[in-house]
């Protein structure tokens, strides 16, 4: 006679059982003979994202820049250049400085937003960002990145 216990881990092991069966078919479907024409239609207009990635401990060992300083780059700098819009993120990072040390500090990170179609035009003002705030803050660099994206307003 089989006990609770030989009871409760056969029990156990049939549920599991037909769990895992009854989910297979709906688990492998997705995996299977997919139209590739049948993804979803992207919205938008073709754009470009750049994010600009700002240190803020500067490497003479001078004090950190603040939020009002930052602020006061980009309503300086960056508003001017990009008076469509813009995002800009508090960030924590880290990178090799160019002594060899790892360096975390606090950073910004700024979201740009333009139309493709403008990316030569918009290249020099995103050029003229980055250097204007290695100088205004002793940085030996400002991080880009830049992606092709789909944008709907």
């Amino acid at each position: 006679m089989p006990t609770l216990t030989t009871t409760r881990a056969r029990l156990a092991v049939t549920t599991a059982t037909v769990l895992l069966a009854a989910g297979a078919p709906a688990a492998y479907a997705t995996l299977g003979d997919q139209d590739p024409g049948a993804t979803a239609t992207a919205r938008g207009a073709a754009y470009l994202e750049t994010r600009l990635f700002f240190g803020t401990e500067r490497p003479d060992g001078g004090p950190d820049v603040t939020d009002q300083q930052f602020m006061a780059f980009v309503d300086r700098e960056v508003t001017p250049a990009f008076p469509e819009g813009l995002t800009v993120q508090d960030g924590r990072g880290q990178w090799r400085d160019a002594s060899g040390r790892i360096e975390r500090e606090r950073s910004y990170e700024l979201i740009l937003l333009y139309p493709a179609a403008e990316a030569k035009a918009r290249d020099p003002r995103i050029e003229r960002i980055r250097a204007a705030y290695q100088r205004a803050f002793g940085q030996e660099s400002v991080a880009r990145l830049d992606e092709r994206t789909s944008v709907d307003f």
